[in-house]
């Protein structure tokens, strides 16, 4: 089922997949977070659904995965039936489907901040910039009066992001109050559009510019992975792929898998051109940890007992996932090439 009044999104056919994997996000006032913190982990390890939920006194936030009628028991229990109530009602929810596991463990948290501005200021049960639906952003961000802000880190940026976009080079979400402060002036800047992975940063983020006294701040809905599944490549402002927290790295237009890869010893994203570097070795490092010889001693750790694993016929931890990644890579690229032979011919 999906959530009464949620926004949903689903980018894969319900087939028979034996994963279903929801990732929802809401910003609602949850001052009795401790709890509803047991109840949550009870009712989702019961069904063996396992993935990760931040409760905070602002909302929830997480990805999980579990069997189908698990996924939509706990749509039930979190929009419906449980002790939320109504609360959750019109959260932000994506759908997919999975082969293979995507997540090892259950774990439901409690942090101050379902995502981490240390802001107070920023709140968006109070106020939140204009929702932007991705058929209309092309046309906002065309527009010159309009200044085109990227919110997410400088390794996403790096993979992917729209043009003309500023990007903030930050290491984590955190700093971006201090880019605010150093780079936009409200007096100068009349109209800023900014944008996301999925559209929960960019909440907290327009909050925080309308409480610095900035006109006009408005945001993609649904941020860069509802624009790539909606508008046609052919009409598309966004260059590069866009970067997941999941073992898919990153997704390109219509959410198919994307080129990247991550270097396991400091899980920075990786292209083409990095693992052609001198100082890529699979599993080991990548040029972005050439120097930090503590993170390549444990990848190299890490790599040899899978070499081991694999070896012996047993599956390391954390494999499935990474073969199943890996798989779909290759049969996106033999596909493209026998489209290109066809072509040619």
């Amino acid at each position: 089922m999906n959530a009464p009044g949620s926004k949903s999104m689903s980018s894969l056919p319900q087939t028979n997949h034996p994963y279903k994997v929801m990732a929802i996000y809401k910003f609602a006032a949850l001052p009795d977070v401790e709890a509803l913190k047991a109840p949550l982990a009870e009712f989702c390890c019961n069904r063996a659904i396992k993935g990760t939920l931040i409760l905070a006194p602002e909302g929830i936030n997480g990805t999980v995965a579990g069997a189908p009628e698990a996924i939509d028991a706990l749509a039930d229990y979190l929009f419906a039936s449980g002790p939320f109530g109504s609360r959750l009602v019109g959260a932000e929810v994506k759908y997919s489907f999975a082969d293979t596991a995507p997540f090892l463990r259950m774990k439901v948290r409690l942090k101050p901040e379902i995502v981490t501005l240390r802001a107070p200021q920023a709140d968006p049960n109070r106020q939140v910039g204009t929702y932007v639906e991705p058929d209309d952003w092309n046309a906002l961000i065309e527009r010159n009066d309009v200044v085109l802000v990227d919110t997410r880190n400088d390794y996403e940026v790096g993979l992917g992001t729209f043009q003309r976009a500023l990007d903030p080079h930050t290491s984590s979400f955190v700093e971006f109050k201090d880019y605010v402060e150093k780079h936009l002036d409200p007096n100068k800047h009349k109209k800023v559009a900014m944008f996301c992975t999925g559209g929960i940063r960019c909440e907290k983020a327009s909050s925080y510019l309308l409480s610095q006294g900035f006109e006009e701040v408005f945001h993609l809905k649904g941020g860069i992975l509802k624009y790539l599944e909606v508008v046609p490549e052919d009409q598309s402002r966004f260059t590069g792929e866009c970067f997941v927290f999941d073992e898919r790295v990153s997704v390109g237009h219509g959410l198919e898998l994307g080129n990247a890869t991550l270097c396991r010893a400091c899980r920075h994203p990786l292209t083409e051109a990095d693992r052609g570097h001198a100082d890529f070795h699979e599993g080991i490092s990548c040029p972005y940890c050439a120097g930090e010889t503590a993170k390549h001693q444990a990848a190299a750790e890490r790599q040899r007992q899978m070499d081991l694993a694999r070896q012996r016929g047993l599956s390391h931890m954390g494999d499935a996932a990474l073969t199943d990644a890996e798989r779909r890579r290759q049969q996106k690229k033999a596909q493209a090439e026998r489209s290109r032979r066809a072509n040619k011919g």
